[in-house]
């Protein structure tokens, strides 16, 4: 089974390359999403947050508060750089789960969807890894139209991320996305078919 992380700034479709990968039978992991559950729902995560952090940042029915984690992480190195080493080590955990849990099933690949694929260290557990990238300008229209915001407010959004180029050079494939949504999709299945096994696929 092929480990496949999905990666690059906002508005420029991984959405779609992922559908397409879906069609390849890959199941999709929205690492993102994934992370949100387990401040929920994960004890073991959440058991190890209140031991570096402390009983403050939960609330009386033992909810995680994250404002108050993020008061207390933001403009402080060293606890921040504590949170992510936390949070990114039951992550792992968990993927590895999946991981092996979609090859038990017989999936072919696994598609890890995460804008920090290469900053969290989940880059290295994957076999392949994809940028997908866009032309500034072409994100921004598509983030509004999408999300409903005002150009400004767009224009923070993409200022505040990583640049194409900086996706581009870290990941070993790259699909750039300037033309239609069924452009991408011909070059996302072009690649994907030399990707996963056609015997499994």
């Amino acid at each position: 089974m092929i480990v496949i992380g999905i990666t690059g700034p906002t508005g420029a479709g991984k959405t779609t390359v992922l559908n397409v990968l879906e069609e390849f039978g890959a199941e999709i992991v929205d690492c993102d999403a994934l992370y949100h559950n387990m401040l929920e729902t994960d004890e073991s995560m959440l058991g190890e947050l209140k031991i570096r952090f402390g009983e403050d940042v939960f609330g009386a029915d033992g909810t995680l508060r994250r404002k108050a984690l993020g008061d207390i992480v933001f403009g402080h190195p060293n606890a921040l750089a504590d949170l992510n080493a936390i949070t990114h080590r039951h992550i792992l955990r968990k993927l590895d789960g999946l991981i092996e849990r979609a090859e038990r099933e017989g999936r072919p690949a696994i598609a890890l969807d995460a804008i920090a694929l290469i900053e969290s260290g989940l880059g290295e557990r994957c076999d392949v890894t994809v940028a997908v990238t866009a032309d500034d300008e072409l994100r921004l229209r598509r983030i509004m139209a999408r999300e409903g915001i005002s150009e400004e407010y767009a224009r923070k959004r993409l200022a505040a991320q990583k640049p194409s180029v900086w996706f581009e050079e870290r990941c070993g494939h790259a699909l750039r996305n300037d033309g239609s949504r069924a452009e991408l999709e011909g070059k996302a299945r072009a690649l994907f078919s030399t990707i996963i096994p056609k015997e499994e696929s």
